[in-house]
């Protein structure tokens, strides 16, 4: 063995990654874009979430990277490049973890270097430089020991913030929507110091999961789920039922400490130019008060208004029909006939519940192809999120990195290989659908259920159930018909087939999340923004063939002062940070408002 005095020996993946970051802050120093550039293959991708750009944005090839270079390098003097771990190689790549500093805060990377080069570069902020969260040795005291006249206690202080907000004491930052993109990127601002406060409509927090259909249970799995800071305790079930989680962020919201107004409806919403703040009415408790904040996220969630199509015939029907998201509980339809509009999870969770609950039939109406996996098989492609993972030392902040390492324009290819395997497994499992005439579809390119999900957010169901119910005809099936026309207790398809119904339900999805903003501010606005998600062209509001980021979401809009924050539960855990970091640098001045 080796003495004390002789020095580790460097792996050769290690000593390649230092001599690229080396060069890399050193081109950075010296403000040379063509020396930096030339670090990266011609074919080659940078995503950065704000540390450089001060946005989310990827940038594509040697040219938009030398672009990228000469435009952030000298404002964001960054350095202290070193390696975060060890560097791993294989598969012709060279892997790394790395941290550096700007001028403004502390951040991590990682890199993938192909033949020297990079391939693709990954830079993300985690916290500002004198704002640093008040967590571990900077966490407050709690108390000021001694003896004081007029003791202020920790409830007098939490007394005294919620009659203040909105009265004497304005928000920086109003967030429109309480779920849990609203509740996680509360607590981040919370953390961050930054004045904020949450709307929501409903009369408790977690309404929006507790007032869903009875049976309704998160298809992604718990490793996937946690929210910021407080993840769930270890015997949490692996998915978790919709009032449980309910529960959790009621819970989360009082122990988080946020400022969250219940049964608090945003009416409008105008933006003052002059005074660079927002002139927001709010209905609550009888009245309207008006908020002046300088940031408005819409956290409503990533889908507009429920979309209903018009179906001929409709005012006649003697039966109920309502859309997906009023759908509460299938006990009421207990002999009855129902029909289910879609073909997608709500659509699936809803008839499987209409089915237990012993209707006399339940038909699913399915007019475009679907995406369908096995939760339990889904569940191995997350493996960054499992049990297995934690044991390996892969924490929920070490996974969501590794998660947005990779860009998005090059999921297809790594994911496509992966879906084509799986289906060759699941060959049975889709046959039986097949052969009940259900559309199968695996993303456009086949690259699977995550490509569908970033692009459209929508065309997919993950089976807890359903597909074996319609696979054997218990759940019935017509697959690319429309509803033609409803009478008074029957539908009849394009197909011209009458079906018996007294209850229809409608799981016909969303409008895009921009619809908010045209109800609440105006639709001129809404205009200027544009879509919200779907995978754009790098700074276009129009989908193209390099998917550089989703549009609009968690980055500055067309709109100064608007955000639009939202997606599962990974999303808004990973996905607020960055959003919080760019509101308090605003706040303190550090980034143009």
């Amino acid at each position: 063995m080796p003495d004390a005095a002789t020095p580790a020996l460097v792996s050769p993946a290690d000593e390649r990654a230092r001599t690229w970051l080396s060069a890399f802050e050193a081109a950075l120093a010296a403000g040379d874009a063509t020396a930096g550039a030339a670090l990266f293959g011609e074919q080659s991708w940078w995503r950065d979430l704000v540390a450089f750009s001060r946005t989310i944005e990827t940038v594509e090839h040697r040219a938009g990277i030398a672009r990228r270079l000469d435009e952030t390098a000298a404002r964001t003097a960054a350095r202290g490049f070193v390696l975060d771990g060890e560097a791993s190689e294989g598969d012709g790549l060279v892997q790394a973890w790395f941290r550096f500093e700007t001028a403004l805060g502390r951040g991590v990377g990682h890199i993938r270097l192909r033949d020297g080069k990079a391939w693709t570069l990954f830079t993300a902020l985690r916290e500002l430089k004198g704002f640093e969260e008040k967590a571990r040795e900077l966490r407050p005291a709690g108390v000021e020991h001694g003896a004081r006249r007029g003791r202020r206690t920790w409830s007098d202080e939490r007394a005294s913030e919620a009659a203040e907000l909105g009265i004497t004491r304005q928000p920086y930052v109003l967030i429109v929507g309480g779920g849990q993109g609203g509740i996680a990127l509360a607590a981040r601002l919370r953390r961050l110091e930054v004045p904020a406060l949450v709307i929501e409509t409903n009369a408790r927090a977690g309404d929006s999961w507790r007032k869903r259909y009875r049976s309704l249970c998160l298809h992604d799995p718990v490793w996937y789920d946690h929210l910021p800071y407080l993840p769930f305790p270890d015997h949490w079930p692996i998915y978790t039922p919709k009032d449980k989680l309910a529960d959790w962020l009621e819970m989360y919201v009082r122990v988080m400490e946020l400022p969250y107004w219940t049964s608090s409806t945003c009416k409008s919403a105008r933006y003052d130019a002059a005074a660079g703040r927002w002139r927001v009415v709010v209905a609550r408790e009888g009245r309207e008060i008006e908020l002046s904040p300088a940031h408005l996220v819409l956290a409503t969630g990533m889908s507009g208004f429920p979309e209903m199509p018009h179906v001929p015939g409709a005012e006649r029907f003697q039966g109920r029909q309502h859309h997906s998201s009023r759908h509460e509980d299938g006990a009421a339809w207990r002999g009855k006939h129902c029909v289910v509009v879609g073909a997608n999870n709500s659509a699936h969770d809803i008839a499987v519940d209409l089915w237990e609950h012993d209707a006399a039939s339940v038909t699913l109406i399915q007019r475009s192809s679907t995406l369908v996996a096995r939760a339990e098989v889904l569940a191995t492609l997350r493996g960054l999120y499992s049990e297995q993972a934690v044991k390996r030392g892969i924490d929920v902040d070490r996974a969501d990195l590794i998660n947005a390492s990779m860009p998005y324009a090059l999921l297809p290819a790594s994911l496509i290989p992966i879906w084509e395997r799986l289906r060759r497994d699941e060959a049975d499992f889709y046959a039986g659908l097949e052969r009940a005439g259900f559309r199968l579809d695996f993303a456009a390119d086949g690259a699977g259920i995550a490509l569908k999900y970033l692009r459209r957010g929508s065309g997919y169901y993950i089976d807890v159930g359903g597909s074996a119910l319609v696979a054997d005809g218990r759940i019935g099936l017509r697959s690319g018909v429309e509803l033609a026309e409803m009478r008074e207790r029957s539908v009849v398809t394009s197909a011209g087939e009458e079906l018996p119904a007294d209850l229809v339900v409608f799981a016909t999805g969303y409008g895009n999340m921009n619809q908010w903003a045209a109800r609440l501010i105006s639709p001129e606005v809404a205009a200027k923004v544009g879509p919200v998600w779907g995978l754009g062209s790098g700074l276009d509001k129009d989908p193209g063939p390099f998917e550089g980021e989703l549009r609009n979401m968690w980055k500055p809009t067309a709109q100064p002062g608007l955000w639009f924050h939202g997606g599962n539960l990974m999303q808004a855990r990973h996905y607020s940070l960055y959003l919080a970091l760019q509101l308090k640098a605003r706040l303190e001045g550090l980034f143009e408002a």
